[in-house]
């Protein structure tokens, strides 16, 4: 079925719960929260929820789609959920539409074929050109010479959660997702194994058939093959025919090195299967981070702050600072302040177009408590040479 016809029968909206100005993140939110509550794991052998769980999918697969969104509300909008009907002989031509589809001013109208209407099958027989070359500019695209085909799968969407480690230097994980899968015993193409379709003898492959109704010529899917072009004489008896099955499997998925927080990965052509063969849906994971009790991140600079003595600050020093892979040497300047930032170049996070952000190391004087009483008198005559050498640290304070 093509998908303004689909669009035409089934309100989206209403399978998401959610009202036509719903935002993004709403229908996002409506379709995680049912698709929790329908998905086969939470409810096996309950085909009615397996069928919810499909219609759910393909709702959220339109609406979640700015571009298909559009569509179907135009669509839905234009034509109004109704039929269509015309008129015979040239009474047709008076036809209008309205809220409850399209009417034609002759007697004795006739039902048309919502086929026709989206040029599903072939031109006119009387030569012109068909309903569904009048509207093909309508949707943005050009009228097709074939019948129906199975169409593509839906899109699936999963979440992983990675440690900030694996995030930056990036992993590859297995991720378990039930959903519409090629059927592992006729491989998709819904034959029984040994056996393959055949072209349907009917309409010769085309998926349509001819005839006339008045003036007009029309074409509709053929009864025999349903508008695929094709027949299965020895149905898979796992997949009944369809190519498709529910069921679970293992994705090994690379993360990229460097991925942040939020960051979405496609992974084409892992989404829901097609019918009968047609291509498979994509996979989108979204990615969320953890944090990490030393890093922090900027970007594809790493962060760290290094706990150090007054002593190293005044007098200089090098420490060895932790990175993910190691650890680095880090010289620090006598008379470095405290909270200045020292950056060590190329070891941060991995760039996608090669090398790496850098480590910002930022130092903080620890302040030492119970110390002895060598230590304590040792740092009061310190205090008294350092008064007694004029310097005061607020001397410039408050002014």
């Amino acid at each position: 079925m093509a998908p303004q016809r689909e669009w035409l029968e089934h309100d989206y909206y209403k399978e998401l719960g959610v009202t036509r100005e719903a935002s993004s993140d709403e229908i996002k939110k409506a379709y995680r929260r049912l698709a929790r509550e329908l998905h086969p794991d939470a409810n096996p052998g309950d085909t009615a929820a397996e069928e919810r769980f499909k219609r759910v999918s393909e709702a959220h697969s339109v609406l979640s789609d700015p571009a298909k969104r559009k569509e179907y509300d135009e669509t839905r909008n234009m034509f109004g959920g109704g039929g269509f009907r015309a008129g015979n002989g040239a009474g047709a031509a008076g036809g209008r539409f309205g809220g409850g589809g399209f009417s034609g001013g002759g007697a004795g109208g006739a039902e048309f074929n919502i086929n026709d209407l989206f040029g599903d099958g072939a031109a006119a027989a009387s030569g012109g050109a068909g309903l569904g070359d009048l509207f093909g500019g309508l949707f943005n695209r050009q009228p097709r010479s074939g019948g129906t085909r199975p169409r593509r799968g839906n899109d699936l969407e999963t979440e992983t959660t990675l440690s900030f480690r694996d995030a930056v230097q990036g992993v590859t994980m297995p991720i378990t997702l039930t959903s519409p899968s090629p059927c592992t015993t006729c491989h998709g193409s819904g034959a029984k194994p040994g056996t393959s379709p055949r072209v349907c003898p009917t309409c010769n492959g085309s998926g349509a058939v001819s005839r006339n109704q008045g003036a007009f010529g029309f074409s509709e899917p053929c009864p025999d093959c349903l508008g695929t072009g094709s027949k299965i004489d020895d149905p898979c008896p796992d997949c009944n025919g369809n190519g498709v099955m529910v069921r679970t499997r293992t994705i090994n998925v690379r993360i990229p090195p460097g991925i942040e927080d939020g960051g979405r990965i496609r992974l084409a052509g892992q989404g829901e299967a097609g019918l009968r063969g047609a291509p498979s849906g994509d996979l989108y994971v979204s990615v969320k981070v953890n944090t990490d009790k030393l890093f922090t991140r900027s970007g594809h600079d790493l962060k760290v702050t290094l706990p150090v003595s007054f002593s190293e600050l005044v007098l200089g020093t090098t420490v060895s600072v932790p990175t993910l892979d190691g650890t680095v040497g880090v010289k620090i300047p006598a008379g470095t302040a405290d909270g200045r930032t020292l950056r060590v170049r190329g070891r941060g996070a991995p760039k996608r177009a090669g090398g790496a952000g850098d480590l910002l190391v930022t130092v903080k004087v620890a302040v030492p408590t119970g110390l002895d009483e060598a230590s304590t008198e040792a740092l009061r005559k310190y205090a008294a040479a350092e008064k007694a050498s004029g310097y005061d640290p607020r001397a410039d304070w408050g002014r």
